[in-house]
């Protein structure tokens, strides 16, 4: 192990009533929380947040405790709606003891965090996580010396193999404060103990709520009021402005500037870096995939390579076995067999084996067309998710983004829109302000597939070739930069500034990408079959009376005049609005059975990918933002979607 020395962590502190987990993003306390919990957890969200919150149960010294897994933070002074949850709970929540998860590889940002739990005064244990990594690295790190200046334990673990977790385990039962403090400017020393005073008798060390007075955050400013009165933070205002005429920058940024030279510091004392270790594969293509010029043809390579997987493996290779062979061969016939032999009553034949039947549709959709090739996908995603390459991905593409006035954070939740949009509607809650959490809440909602339908579509596309694949794209592409473009400009606030951490490059473990698989699989199978069923149903009722051929006839100057594709498209489009994955799937039915042009394909799939967003996802839009916003962004979405789809097919009856 890379981490060396022994730590003594004596028994003068009792263990607390809670565990709390804290700790940077992309530093493994999901992984940690596994362990301390064995798995077993709760979501929530925190109260009057849209933050999720896990929770579950851990032993400690032969008792039961609960143990919180806060979101991601940067710092302990919140800028994002997680910081302000994981302060919250730290407020509210005592007596704590609080595990700091941190990067090994990284010790002065560690250690930025660390400093602020010591003036919290809470009583916590720091475990460096990653330490394989870190050694790679030729990174050295004396715990026995960092736990002596800390006055707190600190470990050194490799949580995804095991190795350090059992000695974590049993130091929960004997957590301490640090004594460590960080040296301010001596003015800034005199306003903490000038501020001192009027501060509220609280579990929280006085000198981390002074300093976050003196940083200006509203959240302390509230809590301090609510336990003091007005007159003390009239005080403390005094005293923050007297402060401030000191220095020429804001003194949040002077604040963090001290504590981070403090934290360089003390990482220069406990730790050395062979400078002989050469860099690791992963950091060589870390860069590469972040170049500006050498990363495009990496991403076309990843994006090539997912249209391989999904498009011709899932989509062609696996949906004829299962749709052609299996059930067209096999299953549908021997059920309409059996249900003919055995069920006499006409109308219960119809709605099991007729044309808008269970089997053929909702079963043959969701087992055999859509299965396949969702499966495909959630690997392919869960291989980049584990890889690290998301961010990156979001790295190269931030310029484009910039067009449309989003901060670059915007990027994550559109590619975690690619899995699912309702769970990436909630997490643009990371974006600093609600007019980029509008925007990006749209662009979800109108141009950004989920998992289910992308694949569908990629299936499609495998059926034209790569002139459509560009078409598709270059038309959605642009849709979704004109609507962001103007949006930006609409909608009022303003941006703010691209921070993004970037995790190193890894080859992920199976084993972690089949758990993930396996866990969206059964997402799917639980959240989505049931909706096709229900689609299915709508349509047999619909049909039998006859408001169906009543629809198709009210759509067809729509859909047919104006989209030029048959009237059949017409039931796509329909159970689309239940979910749009069930309509990309229904179209891709009629393309598999001849029945529409490549150039119709095309329209089709240009404007099923622009469709109303599936009613999970408006649902969440009105949670989040009300129901006057979510019935605004789906009657503009509505229109639009078929205005660029017949704008499409007149450009391709142009130009054919």
């Amino acid at each position: 192990m890379n981490c060396h020395g022994e730590n003594n962590t004596p028994d003068d502190w009792p263990a607390g009533e809670s565990v709390i987990l804290v700790g940077h993003p992309n530093v493994g306390k999901s992984v940690i929380f596994g362990v301390l919990t064995g798995h077993y957890v709760t979501v929530s969200n925190y109260p009057g947040t849209t933050i999720e919150v896990i929770r579950g149960r851990v032993s400690v010294d032969g008792r039961t405790d609960p143990i919180i897994d806060t979101p991601g933070v940067n710092s302990l002074f919140p800028i994002s709606e997680d910081e302000r949850v994981t302060q919250r709970i730290l407020l509210a929540e005592p007596p704590h003891i609080v595990v700091q998860v941190g990067d090994a590889k990284n010790l002065p940002r560690t250690l930025m965090l660390t400093l602020q739990l010591a003036e919290m005064e809470v009583p916590f244990i720091l475990d460096l996580n990653m330490a394989d990594e870190a050694q790679q690295r030729g990174i050295s790190i004396d715990t026995t010396q960092l736990g002596q200046t800390l006055g707190t334990p600190v470990f050194c673990t490799n949580a995804v193999k095991g190795e350090g977790t059992a000695q974590l385990v049993t130091a929960l039962e004997t957590p301490r404060r640090s004594t460590l403090r960080v040296s301010y400017d001596p003015e800034i020393e005199e306003s903490l103990l000038a501020i001192a005073p009027w501060l509220p008798a609280t579990h929280i060390g006085a000198r981390y709520v002074g300093s976050a007075l003196l940083a200006g955050d509203d959240e302390i400013a509230t809590w301090v009021t609510a336990a003091r009165d007005e007159e003390a933070l009239a005080q403390i205002w005094q005293i923050r402005d007297s402060l401030q005429a000191h220095y020429n920058r804001p003194l949040s940024y002077v604040l963090n500037e001290q504590r981070l030279q403090f934290a360089y510091r003390l990482a220069d004392q406990v730790s050395r870096q062979d400078s002989s270790a050469g860099s690791s594969w992963g950091e060589t293509l870390g860069r590469w995939t972040v170049h500006p010029i050498g990363g495009i043809p990496f991403m076309l390579l990843v994006l090539y390579i997912t249209y391989k997987f999904v498009g011709e493996l899932g989509a062609q290779t696996m949906v004829d076995l299962l749709e052609t062979r299996l059930f067209g061969g096999l299953i549908n016939p021997w059920i309409a067999g059996w249900v003919h032999a055995w069920i006499p009553i006409p109308i219960v034949q119809d709605f099991l084996v007729g044309p808008y039947g269970l089997v053929p549709m909702a079963l043959t959709y969701s087992f055999a067309i859509v299965l396949p090739i969702v499966s495909t996908f959630f690997l392919v995603f869960s291989f980049l998710e584990d890889s690290g390459y998301l961010p990156r991905l979001a790295v190269m593409v931030n310029r484009l983004f910039k067009t449309m006035g989003l901060n670059g954070k915007a990027v994550l939740p559109m590619i975690l829109g690619l899995g699912c949009d309702t769970m990436a509607t909630m997490t643009t809650r990371i974006l600093d302000s609600r007019k980029e959490r509008l925007q990006v809440t749209l662009l979800l909602a109108l141009g950004v597939p989920c998992s289910a339908q992308l694949g569908v579509i990629l299936g499609m596309i495998a059926f034209l070739g790569p002139r459509a694949a560009l078409i598709w794209g270059g038309v959605i592409i642009a849709t979704m930069l004109g609507v962001g473009y103007l949006s930006a400009r609409v909608i009022p606030g303003r941006g703010s500034d691209f921070i993004l951490e970037l995790p190193p490059i890894r080859w992920p473990q199976l084993s972690n990408i089949l758990v993930k698989t396996l866990a969206r699989l059964e997402w799917y199978l639980r959240e989505v079959v049931p909706l096709f069923i229900l689609g299915t149903v709508i349509l047999f009722v619909l049909d039998k009376l006859t408001i169906l051929q009543l629809i198709q006839r009210l759509a067809s100057p729509l859909v047919v005049g104006f989209l030029g594709l048959p009237a059949a498209a017409t039931d796509a489009f329909l159970i689309g609005f239940l979910r749009r994955d069930y309509g990309a799937a229904g179209l891709f039915a009629l393309a598999r059975a001849g029945a529409m042009t490549p150039d119709q394909i095309l329209v089709s799939l240009v404007t099923i990918t622009l469709f109303v967003p599936c009613i999970a996802n408006v649902l969440i839009i009105a949670k989040e933002y009300g129901r006057r916003t979510a019935l605004a962004m789906s009657a503009f979405i509505f229109p639009f979607a078929f205005l660029v789809g017949g704008i499409l097919h007149f450009a391709l009856r142009m130009f054919a």
